[in-house]
Parts: C-alpha cells; structure tokens; sequence
C-alpha cells in the first residue's frame, strides 16, 4: 500500500500547510505556550509547526553566499555559556549560529560550514576585539583576504567603562555634599546627550555645575563618536590624535587606559573610514536586541535547534 503525497499537506500529515504557516506566523511574536492554549493544540504540535515554517523561510532565503560578515557571540545559559552568531551584513540577516564556545576552534566551524569556495568571497569581517575571532577569520584556507574591522558598539562599551571609572573616583574622592549629585547618574552619563529626556539633561547640568571632572570627562566621551564619520585613515589618526592630547593634566586615567587600548587595535578601527567600508555597524546591536527579546519571551530554549531556528529566521520577512 502507497500513501498519496498530497503538496497541500504540511509535514505533518494532520495539518495542512496553510495551517502551519499561519501557526508559524503566530509564533513569531507569541510563545509556544501561548498559541497552542489558543489554538487548542499540543504545545509539541505548535513547535514542530513552527520548525516547518521556519524551515521554509530559510529555504526562501536561500544559500547564503556573504562578502561582508559580522562575528559577535551571545550568552545562552549560566556560566559564561556562549554561541557564535555570524550575519550577513549586506543582506541584514543572521546565517550561523553554533560553536560550543566562543573560541578560535568554534570559529572555524563556521568556515568549515560556508566552504572554501565562498570563504574567498568574503572581503570585510566585523567583530568585537575578541582575538580567537580575528584569529580564525585570517587562518589559511578560512578568509586571510578579509578586512577585519572592528565594531563601533564594542568599542564605545569600553568608553563607557571609563566614564563609569571615572565615575566611581570622583564618589569615592568626594564628601557627602559632593556625592549627591552624582548618586543615581550612572546610566545618564552613559547615554548620548541627543537621547537624554528632558529630567535626564537637566540632572547633568547640575551634576556638571558640581563637578568639571566628570563634565569634561562627558564630554570627551561624546566627541569620541564623531571618529566614526570620518572617510579616510588620515583625517581619523589627526582627529583621535587630538583627542588624545585633550586628555592631558586632565586626572583621567581610565581614559588614558581606554586610549591606549584604542591605539593598540588601531588598524581594525581605522579600517571603517577607507572607501567602500562604511557597512552597518547598528545591525550586529539591534541583531543582539532581537535576541535577548527571543530569550526573554520564551525564558530561554532547552532545544538549541528550536532557538537556533529562531535567531536565522527572527530578520526574515513573513511567509
């Protein structure tokens, strides 16, 4: 006996495919749970529709064949537990996810996945300033051709870093009277001024009339920004070489830090202002947003398969 394959039928032959596709796009902004009590299905049922559709989107998508990548790894459990995700960023969408960590050894499982042939196509490679990342990325055989440039999120989050050491040493230097104004202010320091409410600025403005450390210290960290939107190597060096200058007789020392760690990586960040780098740098954040609302909402994944599907298919348009 022979079972008719009907191509109106999903894979599972319960449903049809209509019905998985319009499960699937239901749990694209619902939990499982939540569409199965719904629905009045089984939780299972919705999952594994939920895997065919997006099964299905990826298919849509088609082979990914990328010339600019952005690397970036992602907490997915206790204990430092990390995965890797690779994006396509002319395309702005996840392709990998995998490695057992967020070593030089799982790195190179990407480049055994996406093949040699398409390896060489790859010109531009985005990442923190994580070295197994660089490391695997130029290895022969993977992408030695490839420009590393390193991202702006990363690098302005150690810029953060100083302004909150600065921020600690000004609290500790200072009386009771001193300390009242900077009390509570650490996330208004961090934030760009343009982003600020209205309460935000006007907190700051009293914090920088108390204390012209921390106002040049703010005000330094917003200038640094504009090193981005320079369109050659040379202008930048001038510009971070001033900035740097600017730091003198100025008592900040986790900005000296953060400066020579600047300097020490120099060629990865210059490397965005030469012609025909300007890639989006926002993707690889905004990707990480996404993802953290994945986990969240789902209050994480026991199955990596499910939430690698998930974080492949969570830039897709709907089918």
């Amino acid at each position: 006996m022979k079972r008719e394959r009907l191509n109106w039928l999903a894979d599972n032959p319960r449903y049809t495919q209509r019905c998985a596709l319009a499960v699937g796009r239901h749990c694209r902004t619902a939990t499982v749970k939540d569409v199965a009590e719904e629905r009045e299905l089984s939780w299972r049922t919705v999952k594994d529709l939920d895997k065919e559709y997006m099964a299905e989107q990826l298919r849509h998508a088609g082979e990914p064949a990328p010339r600019v990548i952005g690397i970036d790894e992602i907490s997915v459990g206790a204990g430092h537990t990390y995965r890797i995700v690779v994006s396509d960023l002319e395309r702005k969408r996840p392709i990998w996810f995998g490695g057992k960590d967020r070593s030089e050894e799982s790195m190179d499982e990407f480049f055994r996945w996406l093949g040699s042939e398409k390896c060489r196509h790859i010109r531009l490679a985005v990442m923190d300033m994580w070295k197994p990342f660089r490391k695997a990325t130029l290895k022969a055989g993977h992408a030695p051709q490839a420009q590393i440039v390193f991202d702006k999120f990363h690098v302005l989050r150690h810029l953060g870093t100083a302004i909150d050491e600065v921020r600690k040493q000004e609290y500790a230097r200072l009386s009771s009277t001193g300390r009242r104004f900077i009390k509570g202010q650490k996330y208004t320091l961090l934030s760009r001024w343009h982003n600020l409410t209205k309460k935000g600025r006007e907190a700051l403005e009293l914090l920088f009339n108390a204390n012209r450390r921390l106002y040049r210290a703010y005000l330094l960290k917003e200038r640094f920004g504009q090193l981005w939107d320079f369109d050659t190597p040379e202008a930048a060096r001038h510009f971070f070489f001033e900035w740097t200058e600017s730091l003198r007789w100025k008592r900040l020392d986790p900005y000296r830090k953060f400066a020579r760690l600047v300097d020490d990586h120099w060629d990865g960040i210059v490397s965005y202002c030469e012609p025909g780098n300007k890639v989006s740098l926002g993707f690889i954040e905004g990707l990480n947003n996404k993802i953290r609302t994945l986990q969240k909402r789902a209050y994480g994944y026991h199955d990596e398969d499910y939430f690698r599907l998930k974080i492949l298919t969570c830039t897709l348009p709907k089918l």
